[in-house]
């Protein structure tokens, strides 16, 4: 049997607006490293809530990721502090989004979801 993550939904508050997004929890090391690889399709309102156990630098890459997506990267209050587009990549050595701050929290969507929903650096994120 497939080891099928636990999802949760989540509130992005922009504005006046509330946004809701559900997401799977990456929240191991060996979850992180798979991400979204390999998935072929992305429903519209969902995505993945990546979860460090401390603010971390670094960025993500998209070897192995066959869609286009977006990523918010978050502090540990759930402020979005970057927003950055990536590109799927089947080459072995592939780019690094790197946001170049620190955060506690990533979520990645569809490519343009966050443009689409009006959800920019600055908003927030609610885990309950």
């Amino acid at each position: 049997m497939k080891n099928r993550m636990k999802t949760r939904m989540i509130k992005i508050l922009s504005g006046n607006k509330e946004i809701r997004l559900t997401v799977q929890v990456a929240d191991t090391q060996r979850k992180r490293d798979k991400g979204l690889m390999f998935v072929e399709k992305l429903p519209e309102n969902e995505g993945m809530l990546f979860v460090f156990s401390e603010p971390i630098y670094g960025g993500f890459w998209m070897k192995n990721t066959l869609i286009p997506l977006s990523i918010a990267f978050l502090d540990s209050n759930g402020e979005i502090l970057k927003i950055l587009d990536m590109e799927p990549c089947k080459k072995d050595i592939c780019p690094t989004y790197d946001p170049e701050l620190s955060y506690h929290y990533a979520i990645e969507v569809n490519l343009g979801w966050f443009e689409k929903n009006q959800t920019k650096e600055g908003d927030y994120v609610k885990f309950d």
